[in-house]
């Protein structure tokens, strides 16, 4: 009686051990994520699609000087409200007149600060892309990864710029150089620091040059979700 109670508990293990085997080879392998995708997820691209309203006022303060202008943008239907000193601007993005133009190559600008990290798997058909595993950063002069984004010469408001993203393993962004028309020498320098996260995303909220007389930075950010 014990041997074949012994004889059905090993066929039942087999079986089981059978059916494993089998399920681990009809599982589909999970896909490797791009460069471009670890950064945006590293930031909490996969909490995207919950956003129904971004909402972030843009400051620079340069020298004694000071300039800044709010956003409301939805998302899921692209429409868009700029305040300014002097101007109050909404338009859909879908369907834009002159003022709305203009207003638009602004909010570009603004979310391209604010969204580098996301932006960049979004604008990924329009860009080539260059990977270094280590080199010095500009700032710190730490050793990070290097990822060079140039962008292409048709379409869009800055056609042919280049951007260096400096990180580490995490894929957090620290430092960055944008480079006007992708010319060798750097158009600007600045830090990626002070993250906060809102809505799930992780946005730096401040930049600054090496030379201490720029700071461009974010406040009121508010990310609500469904």
């Amino acid at each position: 009686m014990k041997k074949y109670l012994l004889t059905t508990v090993l066929l039942v293990c087999a079986a089981i051990a059978c059916k494993e085997e089998k399920k681990a080879e009809t599982a589909v392998p999970q896909k490797e994520l791009s460069l471009l995708e670890k950064i945006a997820f590293a930031n909490g691209y996969e909490n995207w699609k919950n956003v129904s309203e971004l909402k972030f006022t843009f400051n620079v303060d340069r020298d004694t000087s000071h300039f800044e202008r709010t956003w409301s943008w939805k998302p899921k239907t692209n429409d868009v409200t700029m305040v300014s000193a002097t101007d109050t601007v909404s338009y859909n993005r879908k369907q834009m007149d002159s003022i709305a133009e203009k207003a638009n190559s602004n909010f570009i600008n603004d979310k391209y600060w604010l969204l580098a990290p996301i932006n960049i798997l979004w604008d990924e058909n329009n860009i080539t892309q260059e990977h270094s595993t280590e080199t010095e950063a500009p700032i710190s002069k730490k050793p990070m990864q290097k990822l060079t984004v140039v962008y292409g010469n048709e379409g869009g408001y800055t056609p042919g710029d280049a951007y260096d993203f400096y990180f580490g393993n995490d894929y957090i962004v620290q430092e960055w150089v944008f480079r006007k028309a992708n010319q060798a020498e750097p158009s600007m320098v600045t830090s990626w620091e002070d993250y906060v996260e809102k809505g799930g995303l992780k946005i730096s909220q401040t930049h600054k040059m090496p030379e201490g007389n720029f700071k461009l930075y974010f406040t009121d950010i508010e990310v609500k979700t469904n």
